[in-house]
């Protein structure tokens, strides 16, 4: 039975990822400090092969001590966001930094780590060409700039795969609104209404059930993917703002799109080419429709949501 070490497991795309790992009957130990959410990995308790650990990925003692004798090492604690970054910023530093460094000093040759960066990277991209992985990153917030450093650092162990994630959509059981998918499709089921700024700003995406997909993939996969870095989005799913509003319109009929004068704080304007991933056979299955008809379902049953981070 392979062990695998999550930290950040209680989050949005770890609740869902440990809940398919044990699933699949692998020992799983996770960290987490609940920070958002104390609920969402209830269900797992009472499983022989899932040991939660409460705690804080920047204690050093307690990270060593769980790291030794896994075989897969996958660090999603962080803090997601440019708005939640800016509000932490020396705790984003240590959290999604300084923690995933001492994590690669005490990892040895042998283990494996499979780490998530985000395509936020890519900043501003150019208005004719899509991002692949060799376009240079440019990040343009606290949160890009501390997940490239990151991935930087994963690289140089050798034994690992990096993805860098497109915007992610879709129910879990740790709930984000704060996505763009998730928060226009709640704005257009609670007020019937989304206010668009600079509407033309360009995102790809992908549904969380596929971020899991593909981690699971990897692990495998890992000895024919290991030392690289992936494009994981919906290649069907590159998409402006207005477009993404447009999806939703055509689901709830009566919804009002306005365009606003005004700059987004939220820069980033990309499209983002997934082929290199597809090419090893991984495609996602979750269209954008899909989620959209989803979001509105848990959106209709169920509106308050309070841990939007």
């Amino acid at each position: 039975m392979k062990k695998v070490l999550v930290t950040g497991a209680a989050g949005y795309i770890g609740s869902l990822l440990v809940t398919e790992l044990v699933r699949d009957k692998y020992d799983v130990t996770v960290i987490d400090n609940l920070m958002f959410s104390k609920t969402s990995l209830l269900h797992l308790m009472v499983k022989k092969n899932f040991k939660f650990i409460y705690g804080d990925v920047t204690n050093h003692k307690l990270i060593s001590k769980h790291l030794k004798g896994k075989d897969f090492i996958i660090p999603l604690a962080g803090l997601v966001g440019a708005p939640l970054c800016e509000k932490f910023k020396k705790k984003t530093v240590k959290v999604n930094l300084d923690a995933i460094k001492y994590i690669i000093s005490k990892a040895k040759n042998s283990q494996k780590i499979i780490f998530m960066n985000s395509n936020s990277g890519y900043g501003i991209g150019k208005k004719n060409k899509y991002c692949d992985e060799t376009t240079p990153l440019n990040p343009i917030s606290l949160y890009g700039r501390t997940k490239v450093a990151a991935e930087k650092e994963v690289t140089k162990f050798k034994n690992s795969v990096c993805f860098r994630l497109a915007t992610v959509f879709g129910y879990s059981y740790r709930m984000r609104t704060d996505v763009l998918v998730n928060n226009f499709v709640l704005k257009a089921v609670q007020t019937k209404k989304i206010d668009l700024f600079e509407p033309n700003f360009r995102r790809n995406y992908i549904h969380v059930r596929d971020v899991v997909r593909a981690i699971l993939f990897t692990i495998n996969n890992f000895n024919k993917m290991k030392g690289n870095i992936y494009n994981l989005g919906l290649s069907s799913a590159n998409l402006t703002k207005k477009q993404l509003s447009l999806k939703i319109k055509n689901r709830i009929k009566d919804l009002k799109i306005t365009i606003k004068k005004g700059k987004d704080p939220d820069k980033r304007d990309y499209f983002v080419s997934n082929k290199k991933i597809e090419k090893l056979g991984f495609f996602p299955i979750h269209s954008i429709e899909q989620g959209i008809d989803e979001m509105i379902n848990v959106f209709q049953l169920k509106t308050n949501f309070n841990n939007n981070y």
